[in-house]
């Protein structure tokens, strides 16, 4: 059939199983929103209040469904809006698919109204991106897209089309997606037998785990191969939810603010098995001291982590499910019960705590994770509370936790909170904020309001930007440049002034109530809980040190 280059949009996105799109409408791309108009009832469009909200959204329900996110923009300033969200996806290895408009062809590179080389400016941001100049070639890049967006090691792609392809008429023929494979053709015998002999040598070993296991899928593989080599867990911020936070082998957080016995452990084990992550530096801290007394072995999709942040002794490169797969038919029960009663051991000595006395962080969060057991969707801004989140709420489900690990997007929770919302409706979802991060997108309560998308945003309002005034206090003589925002802002009165239901929590007693009725009222909600400006995320590495210099605040307390 002949159809337009708008119509071939609409139609690709229908053949992929796309039913929610993100966006903002402007001049380029306005002949896309026309025909989406006409399908409102295949596919639901979120009007954003800003094009970054727009492409955070697409990122959340990309994480929380595990399906392909899209959010669309138009030329000009409409795509650059898209750039932090792109990036945030990008570092994270989320599955997007951005589509923007330009001028049409004759006007490109004439620096017309609102023309941008969008693909360009986002060329290292992108898994790979596309610009459309002809129609006849339009639903062969859109397919293309999603499937590299959604294969391999995933990620965002930009599809620029011109205003004129999007007029234009062409031959359309309907196409059924193929199924996406899992990488399997680089594991190779080799590697999988040195995996085996070194996990069979092992009187030590410790499982550290990064977001490939969520997106792999592999949480029930590796359950098993946890309990079949008896080994502790530990993971990142990426892979929260991926290995039961509840398990006795599962030892907490890694990194600058990890649990001792996690930074501990992996300092004093044998063998470090790494699955699906990348070695980040505030993971492994002083990278030359990192697991210094253990063998490497790196599990891995993407051959270009191998040996890029910490040399291995022995590498598997494949789709971690398929790898854990084949070592859990393998490998024979085993038990490492001294190490394990010894990692237990330090999960006592070293649990951990915060001062209870006052409303804090941890203390809300503890009271939500009570009164949610658990089952709810939690977004995180980027900062204190955001480590807070990943250590107090127990996640025992993937797809639970999301946040921007890489890039550390401030901003990015309340619009991923909004995407997580539509692509798991039934779930509960809280973005937990801080009051510097919620003000950098705030605006996107309103979008929530707009469309009655029942979230819960939780500020936990300390009135500095709390992670960065921490390292001024504990490594630059306390001068607080530019970080006590000391401003007039009433988060009550601006969540009430965009139509959400506004709370103000002052004090310990009032979280329960206040919890229990925001989840009660399915609508979006807004909490302020006022905490003291100078809590304190703990346990802590100071940066550029060795992981196993963690230490806390009565370590402190004691060397002064």
């Amino acid at each position: 059939m002949i159809l337009t280059g708008s119509q071939i949009v609409i139609e690709c996105l229908k053949e992929q199983g796309v039913d929610t799109v993100f966006g903002y409408p402007g001049g380029a791309i306005l002949n896309i929103y026309d025909e989406l108009y006409k399908h409102s009832d295949e596919i639901n469009h979120i009007l954003t209040s800003h094009e970054q909200g727009a492409s955070h959204a697409a990122d959340g329900y990309a994480r929380a469904t595990g399906k392909v996110g899209v959010c669309f923009a138009t030329s000009g300033p409409g795509a650059t809006n898209l750039v932090t969200g792109i990036a945030t996806a990008y570092m994270d290895s989320i599955p997007m698919v951005a589509i923007t408009a330009n001028v049409a062809v004759n006007l490109l590179g004439k620096d017309s109204f609102q023309e941008v080389d969008i693909a360009g400016i986002t060329m290292p941001i992108t898994k790979h991106n596309f610009i459309v100049k002809d129609v006849s070639k339009l639903a062969d890049v859109i397919r293309k897209a999603f499937r590299i967006a959604s294969s391999g090691r995933p990620g965002p792609v930009l599809i620029d089309i011109t205003k004129d392809v999007t007029a234009a008429k062409t031959q359309y023929e309907k196409a059924i997606p193929e199924p996406i494979e899992r990488y399997t053709d680089d594991i190779l015998e080799e590697d999988i037998d040195n995996a085996i002999e070194l996990i069979r040598n092992s009187k030590k070993p410790f499982i550290f785990i990064g977001g490939g296991v969520i997106i792999s899928d592999a949480a029930k593989e590796l359950r098993e191969f946890a309990t079949k080599v008896d080994a502790p867990v530990t993971d990142t911020l990426m892979a929260k939810g991926a290995f039961d936070g509840t398990d006795p082998l599962y030892t907490g957080m890694i990194g600058m603010h990890g649990t001792k016995t996690a930074n501990l452990g992996v300092t004093q084990c044998d063998l470090l098995i790494t699955l699906g992550a990348r070695f980040s530096d505030r993971v492994t801290g002083n990278a030359s001291k990192f697991a210094r007394d253990a063998k490497i072995l790196q599990i891995d999709i993407d051959p270009v982590e191998i040996n890029k942040n910490i040399m291995t002794d022995s590498s598997i490169v494949g789709d971690i499910k398929e790898v854990l797969k084949i070592l859990n038919e393998r490998l024979e029960p085993m038990n490492h019960k001294e190490w394990v009663d010894h990692i237990i051991e330090m999960k006592n000595k070293f649990p951990l705590k915060y001062k209870d006395e006052n409303l804090s962080g941890p203390y809300i969060i503890e009271k939500l994770y009570e009164i949610t057991g658990g089952d709810a969707i939690i977004s995180t801004e980027v900062g204190q509370h955001q480590m807070w989140a990943a250590q107090y709420f127990k996640y025992t489900n993937p797809r639970t936790f999301l946040t921007s690990g890489g890039l550390g997007t401030m901003g990015y929770g309340l619009g991923a909170s909004i995407g997580a919302k539509m692509g798991k409706p039934e779930a509960t979802v809280v973005n937990i904020a801080g009051d510097g991060c919620f003000r950098m997108n705030m605006n996107e309560i309103a979008t929530a309001t707009r469309y009655n998308i029942p979230i819960i945003n939780l500020i936990l309002n300390n009135r500095v930007l709390g992670m960065v005034r921490q390292w001024q206090t504990l490594f630059y003589g306390q001068r607080y440049s530019h970080t006590n925002l000391g401003d007039k802002v009433d988060f009550v009165k601006l969540g009430e002034a965009m139509g959400a239901k506004a709370y103000r929590i002052t004090k310990k007693e009032e979280v329960e109530p206040v919890l229990r009725e925001a989840i009660a009222l399915k609508e979006p909600v807004l909490i302020d809980c006022i905490i003291d400006s100078d809590d304190k995320v703990w346990p802590m590495v100071a940066p550029g040190a060795p992981i196993d210099e963690v230490f806390t605040e009565e370590d402190l307390d004691k060397n002064k």
